[in-house]
């Protein structure tokens, strides 16, 4: 298994990423996929910092290229994007298939204008909310959770607020 744990996150890498969710999904190493974050070597940089764990920082290109070298690798990878249209574009339109798992756990959302609240720090747009249905309907299971104790609820409770 190389893949340990897909998330969505807009601050991508932080401490509690590798503590409280490393606990419940053990890891040793962690690949964002961010094409903004990628390309500015600051950026990648201090994400790197913000984990003890082997981290990778790559555009959605990149990833495209070594996703199959990924899956066969032994190592436990937690698989994160900041937004949920590049984890759209990962798992619907580049198929790939994270290992066993099938739950895609969501985190913080900012509040932004036209963003829809769904909890605290949770927030979504309509594009957003449109990628999260098409991750639902390839097959895996849309999760809202800050932490591995602070779960909102599934895609299924607030679809509604999205048109679905």
């Amino acid at each position: 298994m190389s893949i340990s744990f897909v998330r969505i996150d807009d601050r991508m890498i932080h401490g509690l990423i590798t503590v409280r969710w490393g606990k419940e999904y053990p890891c040793d190493g962690i690949i964002a996929v961010n094409d903004k974050a990628a390309n500015n070597p600051v950026l990648a940089g201090a994400y790197k910092a913000a984990s003890d764990k082997k981290t990778f920082v790559w555009t959605l290109e990149h990833f495209d290229k070594v996703k199959d070298k990924v899956l066969n690798s032994s190592t436990k990878y937690f698989l994160i994007t900041k937004n949920p249209q590049d984890m759209k574009k990962i798992l619907v339109d580049l198929k790939f298939k994270p290992s066993d798992v099938k739950t895609v756990i969501v985190g913080p959302g900012n509040d932004r204008e036209n963003a829809i609240k769904l909890g605290d720090n949770q927030s979504f747009t309509q594009e957003e909310g449109d990628a999260f249905e098409a991750i639902e309907k390839n097959g895996y299971k849309v999760d809202f959770a800050l932490l591995p104790d602070q779960r909102l609820g599934s895609w299924d409770k607030f679809k509604s607020k999205f048109g679905y």
